[in-house]
């Protein structure tokens, strides 16, 4: 709509004048204007430095590099023999930015490949195949007085297998109470397997 209205006020122009053109065809001469002017904004045009080798230049020099006598030296080799011989066709960042842009650069060094890690993870597919424990700060009765919580879940059912109450973090009580909780669990194991090793969920 707004291009069949700067036609025809582009049309009127000549005859009235652009402004009465624009009240003529109800159209703001601002947005008109607007319209006709190229945008401010917007990304920059590429520029190319006039110092930039010409598409035949950077042919030559990969076709130096990769000729018989230099295809197995490194750029800067080729750019120190050339340089004694009293030429010089670019510098050594050039000649490794056209063969980068050819995919002639790689690492040439021996580098171990290795597995990417994996995390190790503990997944439980039916009740009493993995626990885990956890130690939470409980407030006591009066202020900076606190307990310790020592619980331990069933990772599938989120059931609490065990819990314990101490005045304070203990290695040694967390080891026995670990140790004493298989004993006292009363849910039923009927076809169940032993309890994988407890995961710290610390």
């Amino acid at each position: 709509m707004t291009a069949i209205l700067d036609a025809a006020v582009e049309e009127l122009a000549p005859v009235v004048g652009r402004k009465a053109a624009c009240a003529a065809v109800g159209r703001s001469r601002a947005s008109h204007y607007r319209a006709k002017r190229p945008p401010r904004c917007g990304p920059p045009a590429p520029r190319r430095s006039v110092r930039a080798l010409a598409p035949a230049e950077a042919d030559a020099v990969v076709e130096t590099l990769n000729s018989e006598r230099f295809c197995d030296k490194a750029p800067a080799q080729v750019w120190a023999t050339l340089l004694d011989e009293g030429t010089y066709l670019a510098s050594v960042s050039t000649m490794y930015r056209l063969l980068r842009a050819r995919a002639q650069v790689r690492e040439r060094r021996a580098q171990a490949r290795r597995p990417a890690l994996v995390k190790p993870e503990l997944v439980a597919t039916k009740p009493n195949e993995v626990w885990s424990w956890d130690i939470t700060k409980l407030a006591g009765p009066y202020k900076w007085t606190w307990f310790q919580l020592y619980t331990i879940l069933d990772v599938y059912s989120r059931y609490v297998v065990g819990w314990l109450v101490a005045p304070r973090e203990s290695a040694t009580l967390a080891e026995q109470f670990i140790a004493d909780v298989p004993s006292t669990d009363t849910r039923s194991r009927t076809g169940s397997s032993p309890c994988t090793p407890i995961g710290a969920a610390r």
